[in-house]
């Protein structure tokens, strides 16, 4: 059976695919394409392989980022799969994964410097087709948070550490609103505005997420939240609803209401309410290199999440300028 590759699909296949396949994930859906549609510096890419009787048989949903315009728009361009890469079980499935890369790859030669693939759930059957496609494995840990137990269970799974903090926070005053008006959306984003430009990290455009409020959460596929105190807006979270997962995707907390605890008690506030709305785990969205110290790992382990390294994988398609991007980022960060 022959194989074609597609850049686009009728869209009740598409969805059906992704609703059907164990690993689909929100970043696979096309609602979550029509997002980054909507996203200054985005571009969503769609490649697919269709069988000749119109099965879907592989999907890759990457987005193009790139990170600067101009003369720099080559060097900090990359295409980004936030959710891996789906195929057909068995060796058809293999072939047509294969089939999509190769072409992808081919087609993007001459516009990114990578495509990485960040994968939601194990992909170790993928991983033989990855590197045959010129894709090189990279660890990369996560913790994952069961909720389907009672809520108490959750709170045990907590250590004394995250329990004290949540329970400061509630004493603080602390209280959770639901970012539901357009004033509220200006809030959220100014504060992660801030914690980012301290943290001397790029933020996504305040687009993707006016994309994400107006197209996702009156589906029900998203939830924004504030964290507010006596004092005013302390902490700030958007967490991704999708198959009996909650994605943490952006969060951040106001540096002069640290104290207070908000970032911890945003998440037992979305473990405690994902427990009770029937969902069945809370993915932390990724917790860096095992061998490289990361203080972002410290705090999401304290939620008592089992810890997974599903990696991620890296396909180079401009070598020499990718080596040129990668010093001058360096530099860039001992300079600032």
């Amino acid at each position: 059976m022959s194989v074609k590759f597609v850049e686009t699909l009728p869209e009740g296949l598409w969805q059906a695919f992704v609703d059907s396949h164990p690993q689909g994930n929100i970043f696979h859906t096309p609602a979550m394409q029509a997002v980054f549609a909507r996203t200054r510096g985005c571009e969503p890419l769609l490649r697919a392989a269709v069988a000749d009787d119109g099965r879907l048989l592989a999907l890759l949903t990457a987005v193009g980022v790139r990170l600067a315009g101009g003369p720099l728009a080559r060097l900090t361009s990359r295409a980004v799969a936030y959710g891996g890469v789906l195929c057909a079980d068995g060796e058809e499935g293999q072939e047509a994964l294969a089939v999509l890369l190769r072409e992808h790859n081919r087609r993007s030669r001459h516009r990114f410097l990578f495509t990485e693939l960040r994968h939601r759930s194990d992909a170790t059957a993928l991983q033989a087709t990855l590197a045959a496609c010129g894709y090189e494995h990279e660890q990369e840990l996560n913790f994952l948070i069961d909720l389907a137990r009672p809520v108490e269970a959750v709170w045990e799974g907590l250590n004394r550490t995250a329990r004290k903090n949540v329970r400061r926070a509630e004493r603080d005053g602390l209280v959770v609103q639901e970012v539901s008006t357009e004033e509220d959306l200006a809030t959220f984003y100014a504060l992660l505005r801030q914690v980012y430009a301290d943290a001397q990290v790029p933020l996504a455009d305040a687009s993707l997420f006016r994309a994400a409020f107006e197209l996702l959460r009156p589906s029900g596929l998203a939830r924004f939240l504030l964290a507010r105190s006596p004092q005013g807006v302390a902490g700030a979270r958007v967490v991704l609803l999708y198959k009996g997962v909650i994605f943490d995707w952006y969060a951040g907390a106001d540096r002069r209401l640290r104290d207070s605890r908000p970032n911890d008690f945003l998440v037992w506030h979305t473990l405690q309410w994902g427990a009770a709305h029937g969902y069945h785990t809370f993915d932390f969205g990724g917790a860096g290199h095992p061998d490289v110290p990361y203080g972002v790992r410290d705090f999401k382990a304290k939620f008592g999440g089992r810890l997974v390294n599903y990696g991620r994988e890296r396909c180079v398609h401009a070598p020499r300028l990718f080596r040129l991007s990668e010093a001058g980022y360096n530099l860039l960060r001992r300079f600032l």
